[in-house]
């Protein structure tokens, strides 16, 4: 299973274009959507492209393979928009080997603070706009950055899980950062 990662796209149709074109690239089974979808929010300025109903034309295209957590800058009115669910804080996926990936913005929850996990178990998390992708004590802490508002030094970035790897990489395809799950 080849899992595709997206976080913070904040309404802007560009970005969500570049981003639908490189989960189709990637052959990936699903689209893991962390949050911040539709809003700009107050703290970032407006992006280029912005148009967050274009952005839910775009993305419901793809409702069936998208799995979406709410964001803090998502609400009920964006959620009108979408044919898929995204208003769930978190979601917990199981993994064909067993591992467990915990779904989330990172508002409420991030790879500091978070529910009891077990060992091996992967936190998955957006909301910094930073990329990670480590292991912290028994678990594994991983951000695929924002796509449409990348913060530091960074590029605008994405996310892929495939065979035990997980990947942040710019849309140039160049590796931010990885870490293998063993």
């Amino acid at each position: 299973m080849k899992l595709f990662f997206a976080s913070d796209i904040h309404g802007c149709a560009d970005s969500t274009r570049r981003t639908l074109a490189k989960f189709e690239q990637s052959g990936a089974d699903h689209l893991i959507l962390l949050g911040d979808i539709l809003n700009h929010g107050p703290r970032n300025a407006l992006p280029a492209g912005y148009a967050p109903i274009d952005v839910a034309e775009q993305l419901n295209q793809y409702a069936e393979q998208i799995t979406a957590v709410r964001g803090n800058c998502d609400s009920d009115v964006d959620q009108m928009l979408l044919d898929f669910p995204m208003m769930a804080d978190y979601n917990l996926v199981l993994l064909p080997n067993g591992r467990r990936l915990f779904l989330t913005h990172g508002h409420l929850y991030n790879g500091d603070k978070h529910p009891r996990l077990r060992d091996g178990d992967v936190v998955v998390s957006g909301h910094t706009h930073l990329p990670v992708a480590e292991k912290k004590e028994a678990l594994f802490v991983y951000n695929p950055g924002s796509v449409t508002i990348p913060r530091g030094e960074y590029q605008a970035s994405y996310g892929l899980l495939e065979d035990n790897m997980l990947k942040v990489l710019s849309f140039d395809d160049e590796i931010i950062c990885q870490v293998e799950l063993v």
